[in-house]
């Protein structure tokens, strides 16, 4: 009684024939994967305090790039928008307390 699959053609495959069709489905690309947009689940509130917390401290970092600036460059472009992001009053922005919303939050 033969044992294994039956030959899809008219002859059985050889050794090395059947490992090159191997190979060649091993290295053949598999259909892109979806991955799936990551989920906020922080709620309206905190995302407001996140978002604040993080344009004070790019201000910071902002200033600390305005005052590191050589005086040969506080005329320039850079300098000015700087000082347009320095001078913006962030801490009135902190200060707003989003309304809640239906009970969720």
């Amino acid at each position: 009684m033969p044992r294994g699959r039956k030959p899809q053609g008219e002859t059985p495959l050889t050794n090395a024939e059947r490992q090159a069709l191997y190979r060649a489905r091993q290295h053949q690309p598999s259909a892109p994967s979806r991955a799936r947009p990551k989920i906020d689940r922080r709620g309206r509130l905190q995302r407001w305090h996140d978002a604040v917390a993080e344009l004070l401290t790019l201000q910071a970092g902002y200033a600390a790039w305005l005052e590191a600036l050589p005086g040969t460059l506080r005329d320039t472009a850079t300098a000015e928008a700087l000082q347009i992001i320095v001078d913006l009053d962030l801490e009135t922005l902190a200060s707003v307390e989003p309304p809640r919303g239906y009970g969720r939050d």
